[in-house]
Parts: structure tokens; C-alpha cells; sequence
């Protein structure tokens, strides 16, 4: 006779879990709502992470915030989670321009709330070539970042 023991999460007043997956070797699971992601004993809105990505062969499932913090967890049948976090991470993103510069790219990237908050996080993205304290670079992403405030009606 097997015992079965489901896992559970705790999330947020009013938040259902949608999709989770156990990590290996705990108690604990990874689960999303329509809210957020809840890892590593921390609550991710939607808007605050920057992707998500999977290891089959090690089983590792890594979340990077926005301000480059990384989660790798190993977790057992993701399935359902992973394609929940993909569906929600590209449902916050509102707009987002690619700024060429001198060397290099950047991004700004609009982000909304989901469960219906509306306000907007705006995000400047740079690549390894980007240097962001060059004041032409700064010069150009703000132009860019201004253009897209007024595209999506944002002071």
C-alpha cells in the first residue's frame, strides 16, 4: 500500500493556485496564481519576474527577477507550471522598445500587475556591450522610455 501526500502552498488573501510543482528532496512545492509566483519562500508578482526557463537533465527550474536575483530549484513534474509561468510572465508585458545603442541594446519593457491592479513597472534592460552610465546611452533609453510612457498613456 502507498501512501499519498499531497503538497501544498500558501499563497496570498484571495490567490488560487493554478499550477505548481513539487521540489525535490522538501515538502515544498513552486506554485502560480494568477497573481504571482510563489519560490523559494518568496512571493514574485508576475511583473517582477523576468523569465523562466527549464533543465530536463538536471531538473532545474531557474526564475530571474528583474533585478538579475536567481532561483534554481529542482522540482518534479513542471509541466502545467512552466507553461502557466510563460502564459503570465507574457501576459504582464505591456510594451517594450529595443534601444539601439553605440554598443550594444537595451529594452524597456512595461510591465502591469495582473488580478486587475493596473498600475505599470517600467524596466530598462542592457546587454553585455550596453554601457548604461554613458550619458549618450542614458540620453537615448530616456527619449525611448518617454516615447513608450506616451504610446501606453503614462505620464
Amino acid at each position: 500500500m502507498s501512501i499519498f501526500r499531497r503538497r501544498s502552498a500558501t499563497v496570498g488573501s484571495g490567490e488560487r493556485v493554478l499550477a505548481s510543482a513539487p521540489v525535490m528532496g522538501s515538502d515544498d512545492v513552486v506554485a502560480a496564481t494568477r497573481e504571482a509566483l510563489y519560490v523559494a519562500g518568496r512571493r514574485l508578482p508576475w511583473e517582477q519576474v523576468h523569465d523562466a526557463g527549464w533543465d530536463s537533465e538536471s531538473s532545474l527550474l531557474t526564475v530571474t527577477e528583474n533585478d538579475r536575483t536567481v532561483h534554481r530549484i529542482a522540482v518534479d513534474a513542471p509541466a502545467r507550471l512552466l507553461q502557466l509561468v510563460r502564459e503570465r510572465v507574457t501576459a504582464s508585458v505591456v510594451v517594450q522598445r529595443a534601444v539601439p545603442l553605440p554598443f550594444g541594446t537595451a529594452r524597456v519593457v512595461a510591465r502591469r500587475a495582473g488580478g486587475g491592479a493596473r498600475e505599470i513597472t517600467w524596466v530598462v534592460e542592457y546587454d553585455d556591450l550596453a554601457d548604461p552610465d554613458d550619458p549618450a546611452v542614458a540620453a537615448l533609453v530616456q527619449a525611448t522610455l518617454e516615447r513608450a510612457q506616451d504610446d501606453v498613456g503614462e505620464p
